[in-house]
């Protein structure tokens, strides 16, 4: 793990971070700033900078987690769709450099704008703050336990 990633300190338990799923290998975690109600990152465990160094297996597994939150997502939150997306290199839009896919529920009335741009108007951050983050958080959590 990188000392100074955000992300590796988030695996640490050193943020205060909603874990929504954990695994010997990957880890799935409400984003900060989120796009929409019950964004989640999922990261490998393992500090890799992107798509271009983690391996095929470590990234398969990180994609089946993607798989399997966003149908939490679906089955606790009910958005109208889901985005999932990665950026490898500043030119694509990273920003954390450790490999992450967002998985993103899509809603009819979201301020997201095509493409799935957030942190610039007309985005808005879903209302509700700590305390609709921590039901969110619970919610999806409840989610992935029952299908497993």
């Amino acid at each position: 793990m990188a000392e100074s990633c955000p992300f590796c300190a988030i695996v640490r338990g050193e943020k205060g971070q909603e874990i929504v799923y954990a695994d010997e290998r990957v880890v799935g975690f409400l984003c900060e700033p989120p796009a929409t109600t019950g964004h989640v990152i999922v990261v490998p465990r393992a500090h890799v900078e992107d798509l271009w160094e983690i391996g095929e297996s470590d990234a398969a597994h990180v994609m089946a987690v993607a798989h399997r939150v966003a149908g939490g997502l679906r089955n606790a939150l009910e958005p109208d769709g889901v985005n999932i997306r990665h950026n490898t290199g500043t030119v694509a839009g990273q920003d954390v450099f450790h490999f992450h896919v967002h998985v993103i529920p899509r809603y009819e009335d979201d301020t997201v704008q095509p493409g799935c741009v957030w942190g610039s108007a007309p985005w808005r951050p879903p209302p509700g703050g700590v305390a609709a983050r921590a039901r969110t958080a619970e919610l999806i959590r409840g989610s992935l336990r029952s299908t497993t």
